[in-house]
């Protein structure tokens, strides 16, 4: 053996997948890409996700949870938490105390919502007032255009969707900017003050009600569209659910067609990579369980987030239904015995802010899955910390099934950081580790990832969940 074929099989290098693949896995890549686009188009709120997978899961053979007494091994059923969860399960032929194979994606992202009383009018225009959610830079939402989406509740009770600015003959909606010629004073601003919280607000009309009194004639106007296609009225904004995401679909980017831009990437490419993987499940030996959740972008709070007793309870009914009861410590079993993949997505290296990436402990588009042992910031803090020995088992998993894949931090250590529903997780006492897809242009409202990291998500979790 040579020095270079020696320091080849004792160093480690990431691998770029194309160069890894046959032209066969090639065209499944393209295939399930194709679908994605699809998925991401017609999910753009966690609501909308959750009637996706749900339409996904039965045309899979998934029953509902609730019309089912008994499971035994090969059973397929879900359960739907409030319109914005959906746990997934593939009972397997092992007791199930000895655990679940987990892999849990969160469905929000990024956006602004509608505060309570949005509608108002100024300057001979409608606008209406929006409250950001997540963490986003306000810089990337003015002067592009954005769709509506959401639902309301009319006085009549009645529940009625929202959806504008999707079609092609659909109007759209957008944020107005201030033009450089008078920005002189915005633009000496830090980039975290130059557009307002305050600021990003709606442009929705501009007519008025002709021969009225009224003294807001163009808000009347507005109110009498509304009230006309969805039978709502002003007071029904106050409970109203609605989102402003960007209006444009998912496309491929660059000339070779080799990545994806879309809104909401983080997190719906890991969302759709695990429903692809639990789908695909056929006779595991140990229960496959997929989670969506919402709320992950602003702490996993409330009753849809992954602090929300919802999975534990599913388990428990689940366990309960396989077994005829559920004792506290069949219960304490299962969790202790289960794994988990926090399926999320990490910071791909941009060429152009290289500065940012410590690159020997970075993940790079096109190098497959990318799998995090901790995320967090700083000193690990927020951080979930995965053991020796779960990394191991599970990068043997991937590297049995030829899967390729490569290992990351958010960032150099100081730079900043971030969390995922992996804390959470283990906080119930089960093995969990963070991996996904790297991501270019985190949290803006057209984010890029490689079609081959993509198609190597897709088959890290289907491997997980019949080989562990």
């Amino acid at each position: 053996m040579t020095d270079k074929e020696l320091f080849d099989e004792l160093s480690y290098d990431r691998k770029n997948v194309y160069e890894n693949i046959t032209d066969e896995e090639k065209q499944a890549m393209f295939d399930l890409c194709d679908e994605y686009r699809v998925f991401l188009d017609e999910g753009k709120t966690e609501r909308e996700c959750v009637e996706k997978a749900l339409e996904m899961a039965i045309s899979n053979g998934f029953r509902n949870l609730d019309d089912v007494n008994e499971l035994k091994a090969g059973d397929k059923v879900y359960r739907i938490n409030r319109n914005k969860n959906i746990f997934l399960a593939v009972i397997g032929s092992e007791d199930i105390e000895k655990g679940i194979n987990l892999v849990g994606a969160h469905i929000d992202s990024p956006r602004l919502d509608l505060k309570q009383n949005p509608l108002y009018e100024s300057t001979g225009m409608a606008l209406l007032k929006t409250h950001y959610y997540g963490g986003i830079k306000k810089y990337h939402w003015p002067a592009i255009p954005l769709a509506m989406h959401g639902v309301v509740i009319t006085k009549d009770g009645n529940s009625v969707k929202i959806n504008i600015g999707e079609k092609d003959n659909d109007p759209v909606f957008c944020i107005t900017d201030l033009l450089p010629h008078l920005a002189k004073d915005q633009m000496v601003k830090k980039m975290t003050e130059g557009i307002e919280g305050e600021s990003l607000n709606i442009l929705i009309g501009g007519m008025p009600v002709g021969d009225s009194d009224v003294k807001e004639k163009v808000k009347f106007s507005i109110l009498k569209l509304l009230n006309a296609k969805y039978n709502m009225t002003e007071r029904d904004f106050l409970s109203a659910e609605i989102e402003i995401v960007p209006a444009f679909k998912a496309r491929n980017v660059g000339l070779d067609e080799s990545f994806i831009g879309a809104y909401g990437q983080d997190d719906r490419v890991c969302a759709f990579t695990t429903l692809k993987g639990i789908f695909d499940v056929k006779a595991p030996k140990r229960t496959a369980a997929a989670i969506l959740v919402d709320k992950e972008e602003i702490g996993s709070t409330g009753n849809t987030g992954m602090l929300s007793a919802f999975f534990g309870m599913t388990v428990a009914e689940i366990i309960e239904k396989i077994n005829g009861s559920c004792s506290m410590t069949s219960y304490n079993k299962v969790i202790s015995n289960s794994a988990c993949l926090s399926s999320d997505v990490g910071a791909a290296v941009d060429p152009n802010y290289e500065y940012v990436s410590e690159k020997k402990n970075a993940s790079f588009a096109g190098c497959g899955m990318v799998l995090m042992k901790y995320t967090g910031a700083r000193g690990k803090s927020e951080s979930s910390d995965a053991s020796a020995e779960f990394v191991y088992q599970i990068g043997k998993i991937l590297d049995d099934d030829g899967v390729i894949w490569q290992t990351s931090e958010l960032g150099k250590v100081d730079q900043g950081g971030g969390g995922t529903i992996a804390q959470y997780v283990a906080n119930l006492n089960m093995d969990v580790i963070d991996c996904g897809v790297p991501v270019l242009s985190m949290h803006s409202p057209f984010e890029v990832t490689a079609k081959s990291d993509i198609y190597m998500a897709y088959r890290s979790y289907l491997a997980f969940y019949n080989n562990r």
